[in-house]
């Protein structure tokens, strides 16, 4: 079995006691229960964001704000211990992205808080959007085109105000599950889920088809029916998701690099049985001999 790459340290961490999400001291939790599953994982160092970085997707003041412990953060607080570790999770699937673009076939970054972080402010516990940075990093470094598939259970309104802030739409070609088919009925009931999950494999073609190099995969664990905050599909469905999407991509020889989102399900325990699914339907695709 090849071993999966995945960039990991253990500085991406935060106790952040006051918060209701999981995220910010999840990458520990999803890493020691994915070393108990058998896979093979070549986990990889690297370097944190340098605030001067987030400027290229975020405004500056709120970047330096956040640092500087006078603005509130995603999680809704200004704790430095916070501000500090989100430099290392967006350095996380940064790596990650720069992984795939260089010729890996899959990429992993155990991390979660993104996609509601906009140009010029953060919520939904997501502070900056690492998304948009790994893609905009990626148009810099020489990519023509970084698809974006986000399939977390709610819209990924940051993510389009800043493809919106720097005129992007036509170098980033961005899918929101929160948008496009929960918004507008299509996954809503058992029967719409399968629908959905019937067209998943035209939506992934859909992002070579329209010149993407690379895609940046966000796999959401709330859009679990038993999640507080989703409530879609079944643990089986996610994982044909999860599956539908590393086997289109292995197919297309469309490289992926992939992280995670939500889960609030009580206990944590829940949220890494779903996270160890997504783990093991890369592996299953990816890591085979």
């Amino acid at each position: 079995m090849r071993a999966l790459p995945v960039f990991y340290d253990p500085r991406q961490n935060a106790s952040n006691p006051d918060s209701a999400s999981p995220s910010a001291h999840k990458p520990a939790e999803v890493m020691t229960s994915w070393q108990a599953l058998g896979v093979r994982l070549d986990v990889r160092g690297f370097e944190p964001i340098r605030p001067e970085q987030l400027y290229t997707v975020h405004k500056v003041s709120y970047v330096d704000g956040i640092f500087a412990g006078t603005i509130r953060n995603g999680f809704y607080n200004t704790f430095l211990e916070v501000a500090e570790s989100l430099r290392w999770t967006s350095g996380s699937f940064l790596a990650a992205a720069r992984c795939v673009a260089a010729g890996a076939p899959v990429a992993v970054s155990p991390t979660s808080g993104f996609h509601h972080a906009s140009w010029g402010g953060g919520g939904g516990y997501c502070t900056f959007n690492g998304l948009m940075l790994a893609a905009r990093t990626l148009l810099d470094e020489g990519v023509e085109k970084v698809g974006i598939l986000d399939l977390d259970m709610h819209y990924g309104d940051g993510t389009d105000d800043i493809i919106l802030q720097f005129r992007l739409s036509q170098r980033v070609e961005h899918y929101t599950f929160g948008l496009s088919a929960v918004a507008h009925g299509g996954a809503c009931n058992p029967e719409g889920t399968e629908r959905w999950l019937a067209g998943l494999p035209e939506i992934v073609d859909g992002f070579q088809k329209k010149g993407c190099q690379v895609l940046l995969f966000q796999a959401g664990a709330d859009p679990h029916v038993e999640d507080p905050l989703g409530g879609v599909m079944t643990s089986e469905q996610m994982r044909r998701r999860d599956a539908i999407v590393f086997t289109r991509c292995r197919e297309l020889g469309l490289p992926v690099a992939w992280n995670l989102a939500g889960g609030y399900q009580q206990p944590l325990r829940k949220v890494l049985d779903l996270h160890d699914a997504t783990l093991l339907a890369c592996a299953e695709v990816f890591a085979r001999d």
